[in-house]
């Protein structure tokens, strides 16, 4: 059984006549009815009933059909794959990324694409929400990895992930030794936050806002990672997001759940509404999602 018969049956049923399913395959009548008797009798069935005025499909030939369009459809599909990822051998990619995400996912993202499609450039800019979006209403990056809220006007928005920030403290702390901790037990601490601009610091302190605590803020970095050693030094506590946890470090913080009441950050892909998805960022999108799965399923085994 050949592929090119396939095809031959499908247009006869299609047209109902073979003249014209010749022509649509580009094959003389004689060739094509000799290629679908040879199909017919491999088959042992008739898949046509010819008379002079038409072409009926036979029930034979009716089941038969089902089959061979969905073969011809997955290899049709199968070929236009491998062009695109024929074609997907140079370029670049823009990626925008806040800081308090960029050193703690796209490592793995990017190697894993980079092992992918070797040619293609990747450029990362990493700066705060704020500039991210100008960058993004000005084409100047394909894609921006971010968190909520911001204005999401003119734009696409896909959820990546959502993660908990975990409460940091110093080993020494009186909470740690507390069995459950509740917002209201965070209330006159000295808290350590991102510098003004930078979305986490401002999350941390809307959670604060809503949970109606006063907190002390004795210092603010653009790090994450100075952050956790100033909390280390006994300089205050913070929240840390979930991807953030340090571990197998000669010190680390002691991170504790808030259970119930536990803050959230809901982490985005933003694209210009208006920019065409090429191949090679739909590709780097794809790469994300499932980057993100892998994570998700080793963090629960």
């Amino acid at each position: 059984m050949e592929m090119h018969q396939l095809r031959y049956a499908v247009a006869v049923a299609r047209t109902g006549n073979f003249s014209r399913a010749a022509e649509q395959c580009h094959v003389s009548q004689p060739s094509l009815s000799q290629q679908i008797q040879k199909l017919e009798l491999e088959l042992g069935e008739l898949l046509f009933e010819r008379t002079r005025r038409e072409t009926r499909t036979t029930s034979h030939g009716e089941a038969f059909l089902r089959h061979a369009i969905r073969i011809l459809e997955e290899v049709d599909a199968a070929k236009r794959e491998a062009h695109e990822a024929k074609e997907l051998l140079s370029g670049s990619v823009s990626i925008g990324v806040i800081p308090t995400i960029a050193p703690y996912l796209l490592p793995r993202v990017m190697a894993a694409f980079a092992k992918k499609f070797p040619e293609v450039e990747m450029i990362v800019q990493e700066e705060t929400t704020a500039n991210l979006l100008k960058l993004l209403h000005g084409y100047e990056v394909d894609l921006a990895i971010v968190s909520l809220p911001f204005e999401t006007e003119h734009l696409t928005i896909e959820n990546l992930l959502t993660e908990e920030l975990f409460l940091a403290l110093p080993q020494a702390h009186p909470l740690v030794s507390k069995r459950i901790i509740k917002p209201s037990d965070l209330d006159q601490e000295s808290m350590i936050v991102m510098k003004e601009g930078h979305c986490l610091g401002d999350q941390i302190l809307s959670f604060c806002n809503r949970a109606k605590l006063r907190p002390k803020i004795s210092f603010r970095s653009t790090q994450l990672e100075t952050i956790q050693s100033l909390v280390c030094s006994g300089m205050g506590i913070s929240l840390i997001p979930a991807m953030a946890l340090q571990s197998g470090k000669k010190e680390t913080p002691a991170y504790r759940s808030l259970g119930d009441q536990k803050p959230l950050r809901s982490i985005v892909i933003a694209r210009p509404i208006k920019r065409p998805l090429g191949r090679a960022v739909s590709e780097f999108i794809k790469t994300l999602f499932a980057a993100n799965i892998r994570s998700r399923a080793r963090r629960k085994s």
